[in-house]
């Protein structure tokens, strides 16, 4: 396993990490579903024990993931191994009581409930979970303030800002002044990492990395799912609404994973090869955070650790998704 730098701390992360969503299960907040199929505790204690035996140090979570189902269970998993790994969370989709997330007062329960879920006395990276702070961002400055007031006193080491679009980045980096950018990227929709962007001009002034989720692209870049195999999600699941999903989407999808199956190999090993390796050629991701929900699909994941793509290889996968076809948002 490599590691990488976050921005200008101290911190350094696996290239390839592990994504903690799926922990949370199904679940719906304020009644509109932001959850996965369930997972099997058991089979995720046995998938975070080999990830950390095969030189994974991160772990990516947030308070909505389950509304604190996925950080205890991570804290389950980790154990006495917990202080080994740079954990981090996010506040911003949960509200609980609050009128928003970003309320002051709720950043700082939250901080504290994510610990004592976490079982730790600080998180490594805590992130701003999106990039909207109320109506004329009226919750903004206090919310920034208060984030830098656990840094200093020592419950946080790196602040981050998760977000999706270029706009909201452009807008709160200045503010908030992350170390480390997060939103979903993958081959089919990279649109904050190629050079000219306006987000990887903010990342190259202010020395920001980037960590990005959702690289294989929840599955359609490992040839998962075909016109004439949909998927099917249970109620809760955040999946059963995605236009990614639908039969139109994934026979625009085909011819492109067939070229990639002629060009790196037809397995699913090779396929998330192709898939984590090209977001790593860029040397602005600090890491990508593949979702898992057993030991295999983290063996594979794990797979492509030591076989970075050489230009050409990242260049066919450039050229063959240069034209957005395939919607993914």
């Amino acid at each position: 396993m490599k590691y990488r730098k976050i921005g200008k701390s101290d911190i350094e992360v696996s290239e390839i990490s592990l994504g903690c969503w799926t922990m949370g299960g199904l679940n719906y907040v304020n009644g509109v579903p932001n959850g996965w199929a369930d997972v099997d505790e058991p089979e995720i204690k046995k998938a975070v024990a080999y990830a950390i035996e095969n030189g994974v140090t991160h772990f990516d979570n947030a308070d909505v993931y389950g509304n604190g189902r996925a950080e205890r269970m991570l804290a389950r998993a980790l154990g006495a191994k917990s202080k080994q790994v740079i954990i981090a969370t996010k506040i911003g989709w949960f509200p609980g009581t609050a009128a928003n997330a970003y309320e002051p007062a709720h950043i700082r329960h939250q901080c504290e409930q994510s610990l004592i879920n976490l079982k730790r006395d600080y998180i490594d990276i805590y992130y701003f979970h999106h990039g909207y702070f109320g109506e004329n961002d009226v919750y903004l400055n206090d919310a920034v303030e208060v984030m830098y007031k656990l840094k200093e006193e020592g419950k946080i080491r790196v602040i981050g800002q998760s977000a999706y679009s270029h706009e909201d980045f452009i807008k709160l980096i200045p503010i908030v002044k992350p170390e480390v950018l997060q939103s979903s990227s993958n081959a089919i929709d990279d649109k904050f990492l190629p050079e000219g962007t306006p987000t990887r001009k903010l990342i190259d002034e202010n020395s920001i990395s980037f960590i990005a989720f959702g690289p294989v692209a929840q599955g359609l870049l490992l040839g998962k799912y075909s016109k004439e195999n949909p998927p099917k999600f249970e109620p809760g699941d955040h999946r059963a609404s995605a236009q990614r999903f639908t039969i139109e989407n994934l026979e625009k999808l085909e011819p492109k994973i067939e070229a990639l199956k002629a060009r790196f190999g037809s397995d699913v090993a090779a396929l998330s090869r192709a898939a984590l390796q090209y977001l790593l050629h860029y040397k602005q991701t600090a890491s990508v955070i593949p979702g898992f929900r057993n030991l295999e699909q983290v063996k594979v994941n794990l797979s492509s650790q030591e076989k970075p793509l050489n230009d050409d290889e990242f260049n066919f996968i450039k050229d063959l998704f240069a034209t957005k076809e395939v919607k993914y948002n």
